[in-house]
């Protein structure tokens, strides 16, 4: 469904962003706005991230109109980790130098907010403030922030009060830190990989046995007693587009491209008109196909119970990739691309993905052909033509597989 100009709601739909492979995904999938890190100062420090030199091409992609023609994907830079008085100097260079080439900075350390207003540069205040009052929504006012994006420990009913201060944005799917809005230590005390400077190593995500100074056992019915299930607002999204939020944000910038299409495709589609139940379930299940923990509405519905935590190692996802091949030319006349196959075989009916630097669709194949006669499959090691969708030399493809 294409992005409805007309949406009474005007609900902005925010995308992440780890590398040129999701940013396509994300614009493709129909995203208003994306955002993502650089190297360094950003919450996600092992995610591929972008350099400066890159904010060019980042634009061009943004305003590509892949999704709807004259559409224009708005760009918001994270500086959100704590900042130390010897990276002062380098954070004021960074905020000179993308002055006009992004839309706003998401940040939460004074030194950056302030550094930004005299730039000129619109900030949101990031979640690592934890907003969760009108006080605290004021002073972030005043200081001349455009929007927060709220702590994740409130319901609708506070959710919409603080609205009517100024203009908020929600995390609406994604996975959910155990000390909710990320301030937390246990990394750091494990690992000396700080989650407040971006290096988070998720010890959360281990399964533990809780012992006592004396050796004593607790029997606890889900030893992920730290792991949170990932947030999903899906089912109730009706309830969260009437609480006054202006931009509902994807977590995710870790996340591989396919996560970013299905998911941004899923509530894209949610934001533009209200889904019947059927639809609702059938979001529900593409959700489900990509990588996730199992689901929970976090705190928007009421506070979080025992059910709300995961009890799986790897994931949940319903599907998951295979690389099988690289494009060695493409086609443009009659849309068809040569691939050569790296490993295994493939077949036709296999549904595949195309992933690369500026590009991004999931499609089965239909028919290949090698030496122009049609064949059912390709093996390792041969080149085979497909028809296919715009893609470019050097481009991946994936065999998408159905876990059993």
């Amino acid at each position: 469904m294409k992005f409805n100009k007309t949406n009474k709601n005007g609900i902005e739909l925010l995308a992440p962003v780890g590398d040129f492979r999701a940013l396509s995904a994300a614009v493709k999938a129909g995203a208003d706005a994306v955002y993502f890190g650089l190297k360094e100062f950003n919450m996600r420090d092992n995610a591929r991230n972008f350099k400066l030199s890159d904010l060019k091409e980042i634009r061009k992609i943004c305003n590509s109109g892949e999704y709807e023609k004259g559409k224009k994907v708005k760009m918001y830079l994270t500086l959100n980790t704590i900042i130390y008085d010897e990276e002062l100097k380098r954070i004021e260079k960074i905020i000179k130098s993308i002055k006009g080439k992004i839309d706003a900075v998401i940040c939460w350390d004074l030194a950056i907010v302030e550094l930004c207003k005299k730039a000129g540069i619109p900030v949101h205040i990031s979640t690592q403030a934890s907003v969760s009052n009108s006080e605290a929504a004021k002073f972030y006012k005043k200081l001349g922030a455009e929007r927060i994006i709220l702590a994740r420990e409130l319901n609708l009913k506070q959710i919409n009060k603080i609205s009517k201060i100024i203009n908020i944005e929600v995390f609406g799917h994604g996975a959910l830190c155990v000390s909710i809005s990320g301030r937390c230590f246990t990394s750091q005390f494990l690992h000396c990989k700080s989650a407040n400077r971006g290096a988070c190593k998720q010890p959360c995500r281990k399964s533990y046995k809780v012992i006592d100074e004396n050796g004593n056992k607790l029997r606890v019915e889900n030893n992920k007693i730290f792991s949170a299930k990932d947030l999903c607002t899906l089912p109730f999204l009706e309830k969260l587009k009437k609480v006054g939020i202006k931009s509902l944000k994807i977590e995710g910038r870790n996340r591989e491209p396919e996560y970013v299409y299905s998911v941004v495709s899923v509530y894209r589609k949610a934001l533009d008109k209200k889904l019947s139940r059927k639809e609702v379930e059938e979001g529900i299940k593409e959700l489900e196909k990509v990588y996730n923990r199992e689901f929970s509405s976090g705190f928007f519905l009421g506070l979080p119970t025992p059910e709300d935590f995961t009890k799986d190692d790897s994931g949940s996802q319903k599907e998951t990739k295979k690389f099988i091949a690289t494009i060695k030319h493409y086609w443009n006349k009659i849309g068809v691309a040569r691939a050569f196959v790296n490993t295994n075989k493939l077949k036709v009916g296999d549904e595949i993905i195309v992933s690369g630097n500026t590009t991004f669709f999931k499609t089965k194949i239909k028919d290949m052909e090698i030496n122009h006669k049609k064949v059912i499959q390709a093996s390792k090691g041969q080149e085979v033509g497909i028809k296919l969708e715009l893609c470019r030399e050097g481009d991946e493809v994936y065999i998408v597989v159905r876990k059993k």
